[in-house]
């Protein structure tokens, strides 16, 4: 059985879940150090006014040095759930599935967490459920040194880096503001989710990967 080694994102683009959509078992790179500016506390969605970024608060620990993925804590003085689910429901509550999800997604931004990565597996649980994926989500016990036997894991972690290209040509499908705006293409797998509804996985299923 192939391991699909990821970093625990938030939700993460499209093109993250096209390999994903074929894997057989995936594990959660916890032991990392925590990097600034990706997907691991940020997503992206299509709102009124175009591409719209959501990004997690963290607790930075003052000394300079660094935390590993699984110790980060949330900083929840600042109401980020709160603008997180409005932010949402503005984006796509005329959407197709939106109301199909909602009581689904709802209860991760109304449950209070103390550790990003206690959300984050949450998340990936309802999304995963969500895309109709039968997948079980382990984590790493030490730092996973990069792979050379690629017959036994499938190590997709630079994924996780905000500042990149997509690595797909992603096929368009009908987005609630593309008549405004124009289609933007890998957005947050929400995006997809709730706007393809129970064809998001046939969807991801049918990406192919750009020639190197």
């Amino acid at each position: 059985m192939k391991k699909t080694l990821v970093q625990p994102l938030y939700f993460g683009p499209i093109d993250l879940f096209v390999p994903i959509a074929q894997a057989d078992a995936l594990a959660f790179e916890i032991n990392e150090n925590y990097q600034k500016q990706s997907y691991r506390t940020r997503q992206y969605i299509y709102g009124a006014n175009g591409k719209l970024l959501l990004n997690i608060p963290i607790k930075h620990n003052g000394s300079g040095a660094h935390q590993l993925l699984k110790e980060v804590k949330i900083e929840n003085d600042f109401k980020w759930q709160r603008l997180h689910w409005k932010s949402l429901e503005s984006a796509y509550r005329t959407s197709p599935y939106f109301e199909f999800f909602e009581d689904d997604f709802y209860p991760l931004y109304h449950k209070k967490y103390e550790y990003l990565i206690d959300f984050t597996q949450d998340a990936w649980q309802v999304l995963l459920a969500s895309l109709g994926l039968d997948l079980q989500i382990e984590f790493t016990s030490k730092y996973q040194e990069a792979q050379t036997d690629k017959e036994e894991i499938n190590d997709l972690r630079f994924l996780g880096k905000a500042k990149r290209t997509a690595n797909l040509n992603l096929d368009k499908y009908i987005q609630v503001f593309e008549s405004k705006k124009g289609f933007i293409s890998n957005l947050s797998i929400l995006d997809l989710l709730f706007n393809e509804g129970t064809n998001a996985l046939a969807y991801l299923r049918t990406q192919e990967a750009k020639e190197a």
